[in-house]
């Protein structure tokens, strides 16, 4: 098969190299001299130094065009924050289409929804393509060392999901098939939101009581969002939900877990995201994630307590006693 990734970052990179072992890979870097470094130098100093490139895998820079030509498999790389402008860049293209970002997307100008999920984006912006989403508990540097993955390859269509199978499916890579694709993308935006919050609880040293009390009203909080959305239940049981939010949560790769810690040590917002040198989702997509959930009528009180704290309405401490001192409930989710 012949695959297209295009963005340079760590989990384009890892993707990439993961399966040039079994097909015939380029990866497109945005920034020609990138390209043409990790093209000499066979690694990738900036996202995942240490770690060499396949022989056998290209790196390109240069138009979009000339890098998915005859590709049978389009890979989209990149932040969420980028997707509707990758997405626009591919023209007319008729093979399956898979994007790796997990996030919302802040309302467009003339939008009347706040937080729009990635397969909304590219219902707006090429809604021609068949696409999906691959997603799952994955850290980049773990799969560039080949070290056991699974992920779950999301799409309403059969096609694209066996593509992504047959793509990334091998000796160190599971991939699952699942059709719920509102499902897989909630649980990778908001797993990233409360990652933050488990980093605070963390560097605050609240103890793993406080942890695992967390993780689950969080995955609950995540499963109410996406049932709303038309999400499946059992889709938050799995690899995109409860999976992906154990290992971000408590992961030390986790960029969005960092972030709470190094808030609990008294940094501000913009030196914890300076300091990681890497996009921390959850940061960016919390307030329009919560706002969506608004819209919905959902309740969050953990992720809206994470909102107040990036908006520096309340400090680390106070968000403790906001939500320990919220009225007593029925456990549901």
């Amino acid at each position: 098969m012949k695959i297209s990734v295009l963005g340079a970052g760590a989990w384009g990179t890892a993707l990439a190299a993961s399966a040039a072992a079994r097909h015939s890979v380029t990866l497109w870097a945005r920034d020609a001299a990138q390209a043409r470094s990790m093209a000499e130098a066979r690694e990738n100093a900036r996202y995942l130094p240490g770690i060499a490139l396949p022989a056998m895998l290209a790196v390109v820079g240069g138009p979009v065009a000339a890098a998915i030509e005859g590709a049978e498999l389009v890979v989209l790389a990149a932040p969420m924050a980028a997707l509707r402008e990758q997405l626009l860049s591919l023209g007319h293209a008729e093979c399956p289409v898979a994007w790796l970002c997990k996030g919302v997307e802040p309302a467009p100008p003339g939008s009347k929804i706040s937080g729009l999920l990635p397969h909304e984006v590219q219902a707006e912006a090429a809604p021609h393509l068949l696409a999906a989403a691959l997603s799952g508990p994955s850290f980049a540097m773990e799969v560039a060392q080949a070290r056991p993955t699974a992920l779950v390859a999301a799409s309403p269509h059969a096609g694209v999901r066996d593509a992504l199978v047959a793509a990334f499916h091998g000796p160190t890579l599971r991939v699952y098939a699942n059709e719920d694709i509102v499902g897989v993308e909630v649980g990778g935006a908001v797993k990233n939101v409360l990652a933050i919050a488990t980093g605070l609880a963390d560097g605050l040293s609240l103890g793993l009581n406080a942890r695992a009390a967390l993780v689950t009203r969080g995955l609950a909080e995540m499963t109410r969002f996406g049932v709303a959305l038309g999400a499946r239940p059992d889709t938050f049981m799995g690899l995109s939900g409860l999976g992906d939010l154990v290992l971000t949560a408590t992961g030390d790769l986790s960029r969005s877990r960092k972030v709470g810690l190094l808030l609990a040590q008294g940094q501000t917002l913009q030196q914890a995201v300076q300091s990681l040198g890497h996009v921390a989702e959850g940061v960016y997509c919390a307030r329009t994630l919560v706002s969506r959930a608004r819209q919905l009528g959902v309740e969050m009180p953990i992720s809206e307590s994470v909102v107040a704290l990036l908006d520096g309405r309340i400090r680390p401490e106070e968000v403790v006693s906001q939500l320990m001192g919220r009225e007593p409930g029925v456990e549901a989710p």
